[in-house]
C-alpha cells in the first residue's frame, strides 16, 4: 500500500446489497473503486448497527485492493486485533470514542494495520494535532455518524483545509466520509482531500447484475474531484 496524493475513490460497503458482499466488493473493485470501505457500528457509537469481524474475514477473499475498515464503535481497543486478523489495511478510530486514542492509534500499528483517526463534525482539526506523526490516514466526518444517505456538512470543508497544512509533507491522507457525490468531491479535494468515501452516490442504479452504473458513478466522483489539488 503505496503512499500517494492521487483521488482515491472508496465506496462504502453500507449502500450495498448485504446478501450480496463479496460480489458487491468484486463489481466496484472491477468498476473502478480504489479502496473498499467498511463501516463498522456498534449502536452505542453511534444510533445504528452493521457489522463486525467475521464480515471482513468474509469479504477480504474478496477485495483485491485496499480494505479500509472504519470503526465507529466504543470501547475500541479490545476489537483491533480482531479486525486486523479479518485483514483490514487501515483501521481508523474516532478521537472521540475513548479516553486514550494515543494508545489506541499505537496498538493498530501494532496490529500491523495502517493506523486512521477520525473527527466528527463538532470535533475541530486541533484533536489531532498531536497525532500526525503516527497516523497514516485522517477522516473527516462530513455528515454526522450512523447512517448513510445523510446531506453533506458544508462547514467541514474549512476543517479540511486546517489539515492539510498541519499535516504539511507528511505521508497522511485526509479522508472525507459522508455525503460525497460530484458536486461535493470537488470541494474536498480542492482542500486538500485524497480518500473520498461514497456510498448511496456510487451504489446508486447499480448492482451485481448490472454494475455498470457503479463504473459511471465512481467514474463523474473522480472526474468531478480531479485537477482540483497538486
Amino acid at each position: 500500500m503505496s503512499f500517494d496524493r492521487s483521488v482515491k475513490i472508496a465506496p462504502s460497503i453500507l449502500s450495498a446489497d448485504f446478501a450480496n458482499f463479496g460480489a458487491e466488493c468484486e463489481a466496484i473493485e472491477a468498476q473502478g473503486a480504489d479502496w473498499v470501505h467498511v463501516d463498522v457500528m456498534d449502536g452505542r457509537f453511534v444510533p445504528n448497527i452493521t457489522f463486525g469481524p467475521a464480515t471482513c474475514a468474509a469479504i477480504r477473499p474478496h477485495i483485491k485492493g485496499v480494505m479500509d475498515v472504519h470503526l465507529m464503535i466504543t470501547p475500541v481497543d479490545p476489537f483491533i486485533s480482531a479486525f486486523a486478523d479479518a485483514g483490514a489495511d487501515v483501521i481508523t478510530a474516532h478521537v472521540e470514542a475513548g479516553p486514550h486514542i494515543h494508545r489506541t492509534l499505537q496498538a493498530i500499528r501494532g496490529a500491523g494495520a495502517r493506523a486512521g483517526v477520525a473527527l466528527n463534525p463538532g470535533t475541530p482539526a486541533e484533536a489531532v494535532s498531536s497525532l500526525l506523526d503516527m497516523v497514516d490516514l485522517v477522516c473527516v466526518m462530513t455528515v454526522n455518524p450512523g447512517f448513510g444517505g445523510q446531506k453533506f456538512i458544508h462547514s467541514q470543508v474549512d476543517k479540511v483545509r486546517q489539515l492539510r497544512t498541519m499535516i504539511g509533507d507528511r505521508p497522511v491522507h485526509i479522508e472525507i466520509d459522508g455525503g460525497v457525490d460530484p458536486a461535493t468531491a470537488p470541494l474536498v479535494a480542492q482542500a486538500g482531500a485524497d480518500v473520498l468515501v461514497a456510498g448511496s452516490a456510487v451504489f446508486r442504479g447499480g448492482s451485481v447484475r448490472d454494475p455498470a452504473p457503479y463504473g459511471a458513478n465512481i467514474k463523474a466522483i473522480r472526474e468531478a474531484a480531479s485537477g482540483t489539488y497538486v
